[in-house]
């Protein structure tokens, strides 16, 4: 969960920059702010599971940044959180409910669809190709890299791709030839998250 916070923070200024091709560029600065606050709020536990870092992760993007991507994220993890509440261990098909689980909380709210350039142009392929890669025999570290592959390439889909809900929408054509800054965040998100499963499930 560390690496995931550290991400968001690190890259907050990416984020802003990205978003300020279409948008007003807080991105970053919002996604920067929640997961600073989570990642405090986590190194003051003595120790916490996978779904309860999950699950205060969501609580303080709801509570605590503003902007349109509080109330997406902080659903998205909180909602991801619920389907592993009482999991011990992690199994691939936990890992892809939880997946689910996330999309749906994302286009509930937002209304998006692939093809939109938003971030449920990384999402929903990720999802896809994980669970593509668990049904052809693949080991769950497999899928996770298949995953990490889909979201790289949905991030890079989103530069040809015309905004068609949120701020951008109101550019048209011109926010053809960039990239969406909530695509960016969820391919750091899911690459980052990917990575450290795979770490471990390599002891």
């Amino acid at each position: 969960m560390y690496d995931l916070v550290d991400i968001i923070v690190r890259e907050q200024g990416k984020l802003s920059e990205i978003d300020g091709q279409t948008g007003d560029g807080d991105h970053g600065v919002n996604m920067g702010k929640g997961f600073r606050i989570a990642g405090e709020r986590l190194r003051a536990l003595p120790s916490f599971t996978l779904p309860e870092g999950l699950a205060l992760l969501g609580d303080t993007l709801l509570s605590d940044i503003g902007g349109s991507m509080g109330p997406l994220y902080g659903t998205f993890f909180t909602d991801m959180s619920e389907v592993l509440d009482g999991k011990d261990i992690l199994t691939a098909a936990d890992f892809s409910a939880m997946l689910a689980a996330g999309l749906a909380a994302i286009q509930s709210l937002g209304e998006a669809k692939p093809g939109d350039k938003t971030l449920v142009d990384v999402l929903a392929p990720a999802r896809t190709a994980f669970d593509d890669a668990i049904a052809q025999g693949k080991s769950f570290s497999e899928a996770l890299q298949a995953l990490q592959t889909a979201a790289a390439a949905g991030l890079e889909a989103t530069r040809d791709m015309v905004a068609k809900v949120g701020r951008a929408s109101r550019l048209g054509e011109r926010s053809r030839g960039t990239l969406d800054a909530g695509a960016a965040s969820c391919d750091m998100i899911l690459e980052t998250l990917a990575a450290g499963l795979i770490k471990q499930l390599a002891v």
